[in-house]
């Protein structure tokens, strides 16, 4: 939940920075920044928030001046009629977030295919000569003029799932498996 308000946060700073000059009368301009964010369809779940809470589109300020068709015909009913209606929108609010819900996980395919088409798969075979990649947070990271990558080392099993362990040249073995990402062939 943290980083859904933290996603949250980071849009409304967007919507301030393009509203207002260098930060300042942010705090009178906070008001319309929020109604934007809330009343914007969200790519993610295809609807507005105040759409997944409330049941129903918020009014803008703009629909009071110039009243919509969704307006007009609200105004028009009577309060029985009212009621009947907001009731109606009251249970459906259930299968709009469903519906969000379904839009989401299509999403979610739809980019994990995308990202999936640009992933090579890598084959090793035992006893094949490899690199192996020197990450910024390892140890052996000596800075940004240092060689990247370590080796060479050898194959000595593949495993499922693209990861594989390796054998330095004078026997011994490392205690963690290696992701095939992380290495590459060597040739001498």
């Amino acid at each position: 939940m943290n980083r859904v308000a933290e996603a949250a946060n980071k849009n409304i700073k967007g919507i301030l920075r393009k509203i207002t000059n260098n930060y300042k009368g942010w705090h009178e301009q906070l008001p319309y920044s929020l109604l934007g964010y809330h009343t914007t369809a969200r790519t993610s779940v295809g609807a507005t928030p105040y759409l997944l809470v409330y049941g129903t589109e918020a009014v803008i300020p703009a629909e009071v001046e110039r009243p919509s068709l969704r307006i007009i015909q609200e105004a028009e009913l009577d309060n029985v009629e009212w009621v009947r209606a907001q009731y109606e929108q009251l249970a459906l609010i259930d299968e709009k977030r469903m519906v969000a819900s379904c839009h989401g996980q299509l999403l979610r395919q739809r980019m994990a295919r995308a990202f999936n088409k640009l992933v090579r798969t890598r084959l090793f075979q035992i006893c094949q000569l490899v690199l192996k990649r020197i990450f910024p947070h390892q140890d052996e990271y000596k800075g940004k003029f240092a060689p990247n990558r370590k080796g060479p080392y050898v194959v000595r099993k593949v495993l499922s799932g693209g990861a594989v362990v390796l054998v330095k040249m004078d026997g011994q073995e490392w205690l963690k498996s290696i992701n095939s990402d992380a290495i590459k062939l060597y040739h001498a």
